[in-house]
């Protein structure tokens, strides 16, 4: 029997790049989750979705090493080993503003752990700022960025490690609706020409139906996962949130979610 965690290369399933089997996570003497099972592939992108304290965050500390399973079984691809093919964008950047730090120097912090020669640190550097639309901004003071800029330089701070993962927790948190719009737009960008696999903690069921291809409810202690087509239904979410939503799209592709009243038609 295998422990918690496990790598190896699976012929079968190739472009799984992460399992979780029957897995329990928590703290000591405290679990809060249980039973989970999530399978990402590569190329996908995942929507984690649920209320404050309801295991998101305790999940994804799982995932990046933070914390060990309680049970069950967490499986990574060999190219996710040691966490380094990983790259994770938080809520919120915890550097002091008054320690003068430019944009350079805030995504070069993404390689810590990461050994590189000079050159080839600040190649990655410029392949990250240009990634994230923050070309010729390396010599900038990193306060003096909008709110969207930072945002994306904190992308860039994780995709500088070249991760095959990228795992985002709440990260739209406090921007306006444009900025919301432009940031999304650079993640979906991400998604298609770099086949990257995202995952994205979120609130917002809107949003999740627009760019995902995979969710995860996360509800009562459990968590309920498969493709966007198979879950974003009116009775899932009934089931999850105890009362029904509506989710319709219109040709344009903007999504709306509508609270449906006790009795009123699916």
């Amino acid at each position: 029997m295998y422990g918690p965690y496990r790598h190896g290369r699976n012929v079968e399933h190739a472009d799984v790049i992460l399992k979780a089997t029957a897995l329990t996570v928590g703290y000591a003497g405290r679990t809060v989750l249980e039973q989970v099972t999530v399978e990402c592939r590569k190329g996908e992108f995942w929507f984690f979705i649920g209320p404050n304290g309801s295991g998101k965050t305790t999940l994804i500390r799982t995932m990046l090493g933070i914390l060990r399973p309680l049970g069950g079984q967490l499986w990574f691809d060999p190219d996710l080993a040691g966490r380094e093919g990983i790259g994770f964008v938080p809520q919120r950047c915890d550097l002091n503003p008054a320690l003068p730090t430019t944009v350079r120097e805030f995504v070069i912090l993404g390689l810590v752990g990461i050994r590189l020669g000079r050159t080839e640190e600040m190649e990655r550097m410029e392949w990250a700022l240009h990634k994230v639309g923050l070309d010729g901004m390396a010599q900038r003071n990193y306060w003096s960025l909008s709110g969207g800029q930072r945002q994306r330089a904190l992308v860039a701070r994780a995709l500088v490690r070249r991760p095959n993962l990228l795992i985002l927790d709440e990260p739209t948190n406090g921007l306006d609706l444009s900025t919301e719009d432009s940031f999304l737009r650079l993640l979906a960008d991400l998604n298609r020409t770099e086949h990257l696999t995202l995952v994205f903690v979120t609130h917002d069921i809107a949003i999740a139906a627009r760019y995902a291809t995979h969710l995860a409810f996360f509800c009562s202690g459990r968590v309920e996962s498969g493709p966007r087509e198979q879950l974003l239904n009116r009775a899932v979410l009934e089931r999850v949130y105890g009362v029904g939503i509506a989710v319709t799209r219109d040709p344009s592709g903007a999504v709306a979610v509508q609270v449906c009243p006790p009795g009123a038609p699916s």
